[in-house]
């Protein structure tokens, strides 16, 4: 399941909105056919579109 907001940006999480990221995150990511897994090959060709600036990489 997919749950998306719309915010202004900096606006804090409400307490229901961090609980709900909370018991989202003791959940199994689920791979389907439009979202597979990627292989190990796959994930060392990915880049990054928009890179981190230097101050936050890592």
């Amino acid at each position: 399941m997919l749950v998306s907001y719309n915010r202004k940006r900096g606006t804090p999480l409400t307490e229901a909105e961090l609980a709900e990221i909370k018991e989202a995150g003791k959940h199994p990511i689920e791979f389907d056919e439009d979202c597979p897994e990627m292989t190990e090959e796959q994930l060392r060709q990915f880049h990054r579109v928009n890179p981190l600036p230097k101050d936050k990489a890592q």
